[in-house]
């Protein structure tokens, strides 16, 4: 079992933030990406479809032999995560929270801005982590609609991506926010950008590298770390969508030259 994948799954590309956190982090263990590129974006729909989608994308993950699944979205893991550890109570889950602990530790304003889709906003998750650990911090909530669909485009440089960037940013700036919470799994690829917009006196957290050493406390503490093999592990990506652009932005974002494989797609 030790040598079983770690599954990942996410609308779309976004994941592969964490995908690429978890490669750095646990380099001996085989990776299952799985992106539902024909239904993206999971953001504006209602928290029971994501549901469905959710438990569906797991049962494939399961029967590739996943070990331990993170559900590398914010949207997903806010609609289905305890979901999914309700349905599947064999198999450990990993899920994204909004990292608004330590934006609301490390803010000197006093103001942290918080980028993330409406159904991350709704989840009952957020309001948790806001009311457990950001007392006495002003919190500033912007859903930037568009990003994903850029971001899944390729588009990360762009003049629409700076657009919607600058929406969202310039009023959480004008408000004194100097820390910027990256909400959504896709949004970390447009860091850069965002620097360059925020300045560089505005910190901007991405929750990946957190996600992947929780990932590897649970599996340390179920004795199921990989073992370092002489061939590399497998790394198998699939796509709900079209194989040819996951396979180009594969090698846009994580720099992978991998073939993506497609499951599940719907005619």
């Amino acid at each position: 079992m030790n040598n079983a994948p770690i599954g990942i799954f996410d609308s779309g590309v976004g994941g592969l933030s964490v995908w690429r956190a978890i490669r750095q982090q646990l380099p001996a263990e085989a990776l299952i990406y799985f992106a539902d590129q024909q239904r993206v974006p999971y953001g504006p729909r209602p928290l029971q479809e994501i549901r469905a989608f959710s438990e569906e994308i797991s049962r494939f993950l399961l029967a590739q032999g996943a070990k331990l699944i993170v559900v590398a979205c914010n949207t997903a893991s806010a609609a289905a995560l305890a979901h999914l550890r309700q349905t599947f109570p064999q198999i450990p889950f990993v899920g994204m929270e909004p990292a608004v602990k330590p934006a609301a530790e490390s803010t000197r304003s006093g103001v942290v801005g918080v980028l993330a889709t409406p159904a991350t906003f709704q989840g009952a998750l957020y309001a948790s982590v806001v009311e457990r650990f950001a007392s006495g911090v002003t919190v500033l909530q912007e859903t930037c609609p568009g990003l994903v669909g850029q971001i899944e485009q390729g588009n990360l440089t762009g003049p629409e991506t700076r657009l919607i960037l600058q929406r969202a940013l310039e009023p959480m700036l004008a408000q004194g926010a100097d820390t910027l919470v990256m909400g959504c799994t896709h949004y970390p690829f447009v860091i850069p950008l965002i620097r360059q917009i925020a300045g560089e006196n505005a910190r901007v957290i991405d929750p990946a590298p957190a996600v992947a050493r929780q990932v590897e406390r649970v599996l340390a503490g179920r004795g199921e770390l990989a073992e370092a093999q002489k061939s590399p592990p497998r790394r198998v990506f699939f796509t709900s969508g079209e194989t040819g652009p996951f396979g180009e932005r594969l090698r846009l974002l994580v720099g992978e030259t991998a073939t993506p494989q497609q499951a599940l797609h719907r005619s």
